[in-house]
């Protein structure tokens, strides 16, 4: 394919990484975003999503050009909502054109009137003139030429392009109102770019981005370099979201989960270089680095996100553990929902060695990490928590500091011993209602309608009622911090008898074998 000139403001399709073509528009970037070096590129601010990324010239197409190929390749909704994005930003575009166009119209029609009358008594009075000289003959020859001359020069264009040549935005510019590209919902990149496409064919001798990672829970991919430890790179490390630059240091993450892979698959696609490891290489099915160790020495901040003390302090002390790749200077963050005593011990071994500790425990589920929306509750070093700024901005929608080690983990078991409680009584609620003859239907629809709505409400009832109990948060770790919560009670001599009955429910959801679904099968408690 012949070589397409692009400028700012065209609409184009965009090709990030493996992810398929999206439509957008080449936009100016932000004043502190430096072009990446290398080959041409454009800033491209994707339609549908709140996505923006430097993408390189030839990962581009003209829009209007390949719209018919990309709508019969890509058939999912949210491409859709992009599309349509496209057409309404068109619409508006074309309005304001014809708005313009008529309006410019216009004033030339006055203008060139003006101009005609003007001519008119300037043409008289040289008659005049020129008669009574005796040189009307040629005065008469030469407006003739003029008037031919003009004629000729008004004619070399039609109204439209005139019209056009004198509106306020040329073709091509961006419109000065960027309230033009409206975005009918925000998301990342990773849930609105979905599926395959293998109609998508780059020009000759131009290949696809290469990616350096293998299949995630279908989400990440990774290699093995010559140390044994699994580098992840982003498929365009120039790709930000918003005002997000990523850090320049090398991100470890330890733990891939139902939260750890959401969070990765974030700081992958906000450009950070991560390396990652995992416990049980048969549940991700990723040829994995060989040691925590390994990856903590070989990285400037790793990331840890597990499911337990236990788990999070054989992570630590265990054999080749993170203790053991601790060197001056190196940072640790446990993102692990675990009790203050745990954490405060992995703090001190890890700064004994001359180590950085944060605590960084994070409030959400599976939806929430995909998505990059979680909310990030920290304590301990300051100055890492600066530092793991664009990190946060990555995986989270808002972090909170709250001081020494110990009081996000506090914190923590306090909002789930909140959510688990609040769950047990959804529950409750529901199985009253059927036994007494309600609609569960009809209680849902008049609890959306209260002050208890929520988004949290809603997704859980419809588990319920769907008998869809796939794991967005397990029953096992919602119990866990029940239990911890209580200890916590305990601690301190404060009474928790709400969360003390709910656990027991979720104790007995456990014992019908409940653990490994979602928060919401407690509702099998009830009717067992």
């Amino acid at each position: 394919m012949a070589a397409v000139s692009l400028r700012l403001g065209d609409l184009v399709w965009g090709k990030l990484g493996r992810y398929p073509p999206w439509p957008g528009k080449i936009v100016n970037p932000p004043k502190d975003l430096k072009k990446p070096r290398g080959k041409k590129c454009f800033f491209v601010k994707f339609f549908g999503t709140e996505d923006h990324a430097w993408i390189k010239v030839e990962q581009l197409k003209p829009y209007h050009a390949h719209k018919e190929e990309m709508i019969k390749i890509n058939k999912g909704k949210r491409f859709q909502q992009a599309v349509d994005a496209v057409e309404e930003f068109l619409k508006k575009a074309k309005g304001k054109d014809q708005a313009s166009s008529h309006n410019s119209s216009e004033e030339k029609n006055r203008r060139n009137s003006s101009e005609e009358r003007g001519k008119q008594s300037a043409g008289d009075e040289k008659r005049k003139a020129a008669f009574s000289e005796g040189k009307l003959k040629k005065s008469t020859g030469e407006g003739k030429k003029r008037a031919s001359s003009v004629s000729s020069e008004r004619g070399s264009k039609s109204p439209l392009k005139r019209a056009l040549d004198q509106s306020p935005r040329k073709r091509g510019r961006p419109p000065k109102d960027e309230k033009d590209l409206t975005i009918p919902e925000s998301s990342t990149v990773k849930r609105v770019m979905t599926g395959t496409v293998a109609g998508f064919k780059w020009p000759p001798g131009v290949s696809e981005p290469t990616v350096c990672y293998q299949a995630i829970t279908k989400k990440l991919k990774v290699c093995e370099e010559e140390t044994g430890s699994t580098s992840i790179q982003a498929a365009d490390s120039t790709a930000v979201n918003g005002s997000i630059t990523p850090t320049d240091k090398k991100i470890g993450f330890l733990g891939l989960g139902l939260m750890g892979s959401g969070i990765v698959s974030n700081l992958l696609k906000m450009g950070h270089t991560v390396t990652v490891w995992n416990r049980t290489a048969e549940k991700e099915g990723a040829r994995l680095g060989r040691t925590p160790a390994e990856v903590v020495s070989t990285c400037d901040i790793t990331f840890a996100c597990v499911s337990d003390p236990k788990a999070a302090k054989d992570l630590v002390l265990g054999p080749s553990g993170v203790l053991q790749g601790i060197r001056p200077g190196k940072c640790y963050v446990d993102m692990s929902t675990v009790d203050a005593d745990t954490v405060t011990e992995l703090a001190q071994v890890i700064v004994s060695r001359g180590g950085r500790f944060l605590e960084a425990p994070v409030s959400g589920n599976q939806q929430l990490s995909n998505d990059g929306m979680l909310v990030i509750l920290a304590a301990g070093d300051r100055g890492l928590y600066e530092d793991c700024s664009s990190c946060f901005q990555a995986m989270g929608k808002t972090s909170f500091f709250l001081g020494e080690v110990g009081n996000a983990a506090k914190m923590m078991l306090i909002v789930n011993m909140v959510q688990g409680s609040f769950m047990a009584t959804i529950a409750e609620g529901l199985t009253l209602a059927q036994v007494t003859g309600q609609s569960q239907q009809t209680l849902l629809d008049i609890l959306n309608q209260g002050q208890l709505a929520s988004i949290f409400l809603d997704q859980k009832c419809q588990n319920i009622l769907q008998g869809n109990f796939k794991p967005d948060f397990y029953l096992k770790y919602i119990q866990k911090d029940l239990r911890l919560a209580i200890a916590l009670g305990d601690s301190v001599n404060h009474p928790t008898p709400m969360a003390a009955a709910a656990n027991e429910v979720y104790k007995r959801a456990k014992a019908l074998d409940q653990s490994d679904n979602d928060m919401s099968a407690v509702y099998r408690a009830y009717i067992h």
